[in-house]
């Protein structure tokens, strides 16, 4: 969810286009389902997305590896839209442009994004129980929780959405404790 500033300033009004021309031409789930798989294969290679962002390599050396790797696997516009990018040396912004536009279908389906950083990995049921309770507080229809395990924190969790931040977490309370008895032992 974090993304470069500048990068998602530049990749906005592409992933406002490919939005509008997605629901002008009816296939918003199936570029929603590719950009779905997409983020998370670019996750998983991160070869990829150093190659797509090197200047020196050529458009046409990057069109044929998307070509061949991702081609059959993408619908035909979403495969064209990333061509597109290609062509207008605007693929290292890949990244951006589908956090962007996953951004806009969350809106439009009213699906609220929340980072959550635990110190231990949450069950099945512990999950069910943290999206339920954020439905009901932030009356979205749908939550998204992008979980991250950060043992440093001790115990407990800390929740990000949007500008919000609430911080559970064993570590902050030991934090705060400290600065406490700080205040307290100066006198």
């Amino acid at each position: 969810m974090s993304v470069n500033p500048l990068a998602a300033k530049i990749a906005t009004p592409y992933a406002r286009a490919l939005y509008d021309f997605s629901v002008e031409q009816n296939i918003m789930h199936q570029v929603t389902a590719d950009f779905l798989n997409l983020e998370t294969f670019l996750a998983k290679t991160p070869e990829l997305t150093k190659y797509l962002c090197n200047p020196v390599i050529s458009a046409e050396q990057k069109q044929s590896l998307l070509t061949k790797t991702l081609k059959s696997q993408l619908n035909s516009e979403t495969f064209k839209f990333l061509m597109v990018l290609v062509k207008r040396d605007r693929i290292n912004l890949l990244s951006s442009i589908i956090a962007n536009y996953l951004e806009l279908i969350y809106k439009t389906a009213s699906i609220k994004m929340v980072e959550v950083t635990t110190a231990h990995a949450f069950t099945p049921s512990h999950e069910y129980l943290l999206i339920k309770k954020l439905k009901e507080l932030t009356n979205a229809r749908e939550i998204r929780l992008v979980i991250t395990v950060d043992s440093s924190l001790i115990g407990g969790f800390l929740i990000k959405t949007n500008s919000k931040v609430v911080d559970f977490t064993i570590k902050n309370q030991l934090e705060n404790l400290a600065k406490h008895l700080d205040g307290v032992l100066e006198i």
